[in-house]
């Protein structure tokens, strides 16, 4: 499986090549992205899911082909990254290493196709963390981790790369501030005069601590995750929706190329919610563009359309027997797709 890395940007050098590998826009949850430069490829957030439930239904057999697609680009700049980076310890951006074959199509083997022999720079696991995530920070240790060269935790720390500088903010709030969702780290990653700054989770940022990181660093490339629309009011109040969605419109007018995934594409209609961020971009002379746009091709929002998916491309009957175990038994076993 080829992949491209493409330049972040074209009117530059081109010292940092950026390739999304994997996220919303291309049919799985996840932000997953390959940084290189002629110092160190880093691998950023390894990890990719699918929801285990939307409008009542589980993943479309489109979505498993897109997990598994997704998994194998991983696996495969897996092998040519000297970094994995762990932003916190969510399964779209962590490799596990238990068998689950129904949300994030893993085996105990897969974590250590991904972070065996590398310099893995991850989340503090006992500091500015919720009581899950301490505990995945924990596990990964014994297992996945077991595997790297070393762990080294990365919050606010600074790592040399011959003339490659990786950067790690100290933890932001994952959304609005004291979430029950905790923390995550930003990271920076800076090669003569240019920079990429990846800011998985802040969603938006919906807190100002993470927007004045972010605004402060004047990165030329931005990838960041957006708000939740698809929750507004159900479990997201709308301001805070409108807070994100404000903080990206005014990083849209600073920032010359955001690649703008996750939460926000969780829903068919994020465009429509986000037409004030494309137009501070436009007014800026600026790009917001999605993972899939990046890579020069269409977006495939499969989460947000797995409703009309069943209802226009219907699953086997097999798909629909394993569909209706339960969860547990679902992950042990493949799904017939």
């Amino acid at each position: 499986m080829q992949i491209v890395v493409y330049s972040c940007w074209t009117n530059m050098q081109n010292k940092i090549r950026v390739a999304p590998l994997a996220g919303e826009s291309l049919g799985t949850r996840s932000m997953c992205t390959f940084v290189e430069t002629k110092d160190v490829k880093i691998l950023l957030d390894a990890g990719v899911s699918l929801a285990p439930i939307r409008f009542g239904l589980p993943p479309h057999p489109k979505e498993y082909e897109a997990i598994i697609e997704s998994r194998g680009r991983i696996e495969e700049k897996a092998q040519e990254a000297d970094v994995v980076t762990i932003s916190h310890y969510h399964f779209d951006h962590h490799t596990p290493s238990f068998i689950d074959w129904a949300c994030n199509w893993t085996s105990p083997g897969t974590a250590q196709k991904i972070y065996e022999n590398k310099l893995v720079l991850l989340k503090n696991p006992k500091a500015n963390i919720n009581a899950s995530q301490r505990r995945r920070g924990w596990v990964f240790a014994k297992t996945g981790g077991k595997f790297a060269r070393k762990l080294e935790v990365a919050d606010g720390k600074v790592f040399e790369f011959g003339d490659t500088s990786v950067r790690f903010s100290g933890p932001v709030f994952h959304g609005s501030e004291d979430t029950m969702l905790g923390w995550v780290l930003t990271t920076i990653i800076e090669h003569g005069n240019e920079k990429v700054m990846f800011a998985p989770d802040v969603q938006g940022p919906m807190h100002d601590v993470a927007l004045k990181t972010i605004i402060a660093e004047k990165p030329q490339l931005l990838i960041i995750g957006g708000p939740p629309v698809y929750l507004m009011d159900f479990r997201v109040p709308e301001q805070q929706i409108q807070k994100g969605l404000e903080s990206l419109a005014r990083l849209a007018r600073t920032v010359p190329l955001i690649i703008l995934e996750h939460h926000l594409l969780r829903a068919e209609g994020w465009r429509e919610q986000a037409k004030t961020v494309f137009e501070a971009a436009r007014k800026s002379g600026h790009k917001v563009v999605s993972a899939a746009e990046f890579l020069g091709k269409e977006d495939d929002l499969l989460e947000a359309k797995r409703k009309k998916l069943f209802e226009t491309e219907p699953p086997g009957r097999g798909f629909m027997k394993w569909s209706k175990l339960q969860l547990p038994a679902r992950m042990l076993v493949k799904p017939p797709i």
